[in-house]
């Protein structure tokens, strides 16, 4: 059975959350890099779950950081290595670099509460078969990515169509927040408020803060995709 999680954390607010309490319900043991404040990085060995958090740079900002570089390579041999991965928000996006998919500015930013649409393909597998067909999840990004080469498309929003897809039997990535609580909502909020202007798939900080009821439902889906993903799987 796997039992060593590892999360690379890019950013103070974006952390795993409610990640981390499904893996104290399964007595899974943790380990996290902080990358923002100089951690090293794990070896691949040290781990059998990688978890990729979100962040507010972008995927092709390796001059910017130099620990950017380096994660796409543990990234690589990870994925080599047949270790099961999940990648959030800016970790999908390296996941897709890595994969050699295109990374580039989405035609909208979108940040709030928005419904995603799963598609056929994810509702007949067995991760995904017990979700509703729409649901509405947290997001927060400006930036999207082309499908990797043998990918499966699982979910499309209507400002952004890949939301999801999953790799192999080993990755999944996701675009959007199934993971936040409601205080990490609010921290986001709050850090990255000059991102809150009038647009079509920008909410305020208000309606944010109003739809952090959402929290439960989606908690409980990253919740039984990591437990088929990763227990089942």
């Amino acid at each position: 059975m796997l039992k060593r999680i590892a999360y690379l954390q890019h950013i103070d607010i974006e952390t795993p959350a409610s990640i981390l309490d499904w893996a104290t319900k399964n007595d899974l043991s943790v380990s996290g890099s902080h990358l923002y404040r100089g951690d090293d990085l794990p070896d691949a060995e040290d781990f059998d779950i990688l978890v990729v958090m979100g962040g507010p740079m972008g995927a092709q900002d390796d001059h910017l950081y130099p620990w950017m570089r380096p994660e796409k390579q543990l990234i690589e041999a990870a994925i080599t290595a047949g270790k099961k991965i999940v990648g959030i928000c800016l970790g999908a996006q390296f996941l897709a670099d890595v994969l050699s998919a295109r990374v580039y500015p989405n035609g909208h930013k979108e940040i709030g509460w928005f419904p995603i649409t799963w598609t056929e393909t994810a509702r007949q597998s067995l991760l995904f078969s017990p979700l509703p067909k729409e649901q509405t999840v947290f997001h927060w990004h400006g930036d999207t990515f082309d499908l990797p080469a043998g990918a499966r498309h699982l979910a499309s929003s209507a400002a952004c169509p890949n939301q999801a897809w999953q790799y192999g039997a080993n990755v999944l990535a996701f675009q959007f927040h199934l993971e936040v609580k409601p205080e990490n909502v609010k921290l986001m909020t709050e850090r990255f408020a000059e991102e809150l202007v009038g647009a079509p798939f920008i909410q305020s900080a208000a309606e944010m803060l109003a739809g952090t009821s959402f929290c439960r439902s989606m908690n409980e889906a990253m919740f039984e995709t990591l437990d088929k993903f990763i227990l089942d799987g």
